[in-house]
């Protein structure tokens, strides 16, 4: 599995993750400022459009993760 296939699944997980802990009417809900982490992970998504940087990508390159073809 490559590093972007990898940080797309990761980044989906978590935004769902916190959006279900975040949300009132979610049977998980724990508490309002779990959508602070949904943003925090959209904004590193958003920025990294545009700066080719995403600390995901460097996580998963060094735990040996091959880069796409």
């Amino acid at each position: 599995m490559t590093v972007n296939r990898m940080v797309r699944i990761i980044a989906g997980f978590f935004i769902l993750l916190s959006l279900s802990l975040g949300v009132q009417a979610s049977p998980l809900f724990h508490n309002v400022n779990w959508l602070w982490f949904t943003a925090f992970v959209g904004f590193n998504l958003f920025q990294s459009g545009f700066t080719r940087f995403c600390p995901m990508d460097a996580m998963l390159k060094k735990l040996g993760f091959k880069e796409s073809c």
